[in-house]
């Protein structure tokens, strides 16, 4: 399954000229089909849900984005009663 993703589905989002938002769960899949699918991807989004503070924060950061620059720091996700999703204001 890699090989068709890396070499069909992957290329086929450039050709189209496309953008596809993905998403890939640590520890389900192995460290080395983690990075396979890392390399082959413009820019990847880290999510996560801090417990720590009450109430808990849902938290959002690019880790890595090919040929543009970015902030890398973690930034408070706001969730309304309808679901929208907006950057919280600091």
């Amino acid at each position: 399954m890699m090989e068709v993703e890396l070499t069909r589905f992957i290329p086929s989002f450039k050709f189209r000229k496309s953008t596809a938002i993905r998403a890939i769960m640590k520890d389900v899949h192995s460290n080395w089909v983690l990075q396979q699918l890392e390399g082959a991807h413009d820019g990847i989004l880290d999510f996560k849900l801090d417990e720590t503070s009450d109430p808990a924060q849902n938290l959002i950061r690019i880790r890595s984005l090919r040929n543009v620059g970015f902030d890398g720091r973690w930034h408070k996700l706001k969730i309304s009663e309808n679901f929208e999703i907006t950057l919280e204001n600091e």
